[in-house]
């Protein structure tokens, strides 16, 4: 079984990795940690500006892959086949195309819970993924 799980750094992702790691059983099971990145900044449409900015910008990069792969180092040490993946991209697009090209049998996504006002507003991640994957989509809450 493969579990892309869509990972953004925050309490309640690797919460939604933590409960992965405790409810499957480890044989012949795979987790594919993924962070979608944000995309450069020429692709959105503005640029980034000074020398100073970009290396700020590809610092930030470097940091959240190396936390990604330390997460599945981490599973592998635990005796689970992990991988980190950080692409970048739009998120809701990115994960379900990840998922769809790896295969996955299941997406965990973690729920910030904003409320529906925010969702409203900005939109949820775990929503959209819940909309567009073909494959089913374990929401953890963002409760303890």
């Amino acid at each position: 079984m493969t579990i892309l799980v869509a990972m953004d750094l925050s309490v309640v992702s690797r919460r939604a990795l933590d409960v992965v790691q405790r409810t499957f059983p480890r044989e012949g099971l795979r987790v594919v940690i993924l962070h979608v990145a944000e995309p450069e900044p020429e692709f959105v449409g503005w640029t980034a500006g000074p020398d100073a900015v970009r290396d700020q910008v590809a610092r930030g990069f470097r940091q959240e892959r190396r936390a990604i792969e330390d997460m599945a180092a981490a599973l592998r040490q635990a005796g689970i086949d992990a991988i980190g993946l950080t692409v970048q991209g739009s998120i809701v697009a990115t994960v379900v195309a990840e998922a769809e090209r790896l295969g996955a049998d299941l997406v965990a996504v973690g729920s910030h819970s904003h409320g529906p006002a925010y969702d409203l507003a900005v939109g949820s991640v775990s929503a959209g993924i819940i909309r567009k994957s073909a494959v089913p989509v374990l929401v953890v809450p963002d409760r303890a």
